[in-house]
């Protein structure tokens, strides 16, 4: 059984930057890829970013492209969300997830989720 655990959240000011991380552990994720998502109160679970099992594409929703990148490491077996130009609306719990089968984007499809770290954005 796959466990996941985020790190590197907290409380930053608009336009810093910060270094999401999570690892796995209790089995390896190198054959899965990998997302992040955020959950704001009031909101439906957002996907953020995307990772195919061997980092070799990406994929990024339209309000984070160009701001963030997401990042593998399978020998570690870890996975990373380097967010940039932070933004007040970027506020949410990031959650990391091992993708199972289908739509990369869809939720649904992610099986493993860890608990998740608050980022706060200031303005």
């Amino acid at each position: 059984q796959v466990q996941l655990v985020e790190s590197g959240g907290g409380l930053v000011q608009a336009g810093d930057s910060l270094n999401l991380s999570c690892a796995a552990s209790g089995g390896t994720i190198s054959n899965r890829a990998m997302g992040w998502f955020r959950l704001t109160p009031g909101k439906e679970r957002e996907f953020v970013a995307a990772v195919s099992w061997n980092g070799g594409s990406t994929y990024y929703a339209d309000s984070v492209k160009g701001r963030f990148t997401i990042s593998r490491d399978n020998a570690k077996n870890t996975v990373h969300l380097q967010m940039n130009s932070l933004k007040p609306e970027d506020t949410a719990v990031y959650y990391c997830a091992a993708h199972v089968s289908g739509w990369l984007m869809v939720t649904a499809t992610y099986g493993y989720w860890g608990q998740g770290t608050q980022v706060t954005v200031s303005s």
